[in-house]
C-alpha cells in the first residue's frame, strides 16, 4: 500500500490565496499603501492562470453548502473532472514562482504562521486534487479526504436546528467577508475620505483578523467598543451649537446599538464601527480648534 500523503501548506493553492488576502489587511494596518499581496493576487489568481483556475475549484468545495450527501458527492466528482483539465506542469511552475515572490517580499515564517479557517477542509481538497496528479493515492487518504469534504458541504456533524444552521452558514462566510473588507478598504480607502487609520481602527481590524474563528471574543470586543463610542459621542452632543448637526449626532448615537445585534460580527458592522471612530476623530478635531 502506498504511503499516506502529508499535507503541504506551502503548496496548497486555496491556503496561499487566503494568506495573501489576509496579508492585504495586515499591510493596511501597517499603513503599507503599496501592498505586494495585491499585485501577487492580480498576477497569479486570475482566470487565465492555472493556479487561478485551481483556486476557483478550491473555493467551490469550501464555500458550497448542500443538504444532500449525494449532491455533495456529485459536486466533488464534477470539481475533480474540471481539475483534471488543468495543466499540472504550468500549475507547478506558477506555484514555484508565487512562493518565490512571497519569500522575496515577506518573512515566510511569519507569512505562513497565520491560522486559516477551514484548514482541515483545504488540506482534504489538496489531497483529493493530488490524487488526480499522481498514479496512486493511499486509499485511506482518499476516503478520509472525500468524507471530510462531504461532511463540510452538508454540515452533518453540525447542530441540526434551523437557527444554528443559519449561524454556521454565516460563520463559514466570514473569511470571504474579511477579503471583501480588505479589498473595500484598499480600493476606496473609505471612499477616499479617510487618509489614515487611527489606533482604535487598527485595533478593531486586528481583533477582526485574529478572532475570525472565535466569534464570542470578537462579539464581546465590538459590544464593549460600541458602549465606549456611545459614551464618547454623547459627551460631544452638548457642545454642538448647530441644531441640525446636534440632531444628526443624537441619531447616530441612537443607531449605534444596531452594531451589537447578532452572534456573528459582519463586515458591514465592522465598517460602520470604523466610520464611528472617524466621526469621533472629526469631532475631537473640531473641539480642539
Amino acid at each position: 500500500m502506498s504511503k499516506r500523503v502529508k499535507h503541504s501548506k506551502i503548496k496548497n493553492t486555496g491556503i496561499l490565496f487566503e494568506l495573501l488576502s489576509r496579508q492585504i489587511t495586515q499591510d493596511i494596518i501597517s499603513d503599507d499603501k503599496k501592498s505586494k499581496s495585491i499585485d501577487l493576487l492580480k498576477k497569479y489568481f486570475n482566470e487565465k492562470t492555472e493556479i487561478g483556475k485551481e483556486n476557483q475549484l478550491y473555493q467551490v468545495l469550501v464555500k458550497t453548502n448542500y443538504n444532500s450527501t449525494a449532491k455533495a458527492q456529485r459536486l466533488i466528482e464534477a470539481v475533480l473532472k474540471s481539475r483534471s483539465k488543468i495543466n499540472t506542469k504550468k500549475l507547478k511552475n506558477e506555484k514555484y514562482n508565487l512562493i518565490k515572490s512571497i519569500s522575496e517580499n515577506y518573512k515566510t515564517e511569519d507569512f505562513f504562521r497565520s491560522r486559516i479557517p477551514n484548514y482541515k477542509v483545504y488540506a482534504s481538497v489538496y489531497k483529493l486534487f493530488l490524487s488526480e496528479s499522481i498514479e496512486s493515492l493511499n486509499p485511506l487518504d482518499e476516503v478520509d479526504s472525500n468524507f471530510t469534504i462531504i461532511e463540510h458541504i452538508t454540515g452533518k456533524k453540525m447542530p441540526s436546528s434551523v437557527k444554528d444552521t443559519e449561524v454556521i452558514k454565516e460563520f463559514k462566510g466570514q473569511d470571504k467577508d474579511l477579503r471583501l473588507l480588505s479589498y473595500q478598504l484598499m480600493v476606496d480607502n473609505f471612499n477616499k475620505k479617510y487618509k489614515t487609520l487611527n489606533t482604535p481602527q487598527k485595533n478593531l481590524l486586528k481583533e477582526y483578523i485574529n478572532n475570525i474563528s472565535n466569534t464570542n471574543s470578537l462579539r464581546e470586543f465590538v459590544n464593549d467598543e460600541v458602549q465606549n463610542i456611545k459614551t464618547t459621542l454623547e459627551s460631544h452632543v452638548p457642545n454642538i451649537s448647530d441644531d441640525i448637526t446636534r440632531i444628526k449626532l443624537q441619531e447616530a448615537v441612537n443607531q449605534i446599538e444596531n452594531l451589537t445585534k447578532g452572534r456573528i460580527v459582519k463586515d458591514k458592522q465592522v465598517i460602520s464601527l470604523m466610520r464611528y471612530y472617524e466621526l469621533i476623530k472629526e469631532l475631537d478635531n473640531v473641539r480642539s480648534k
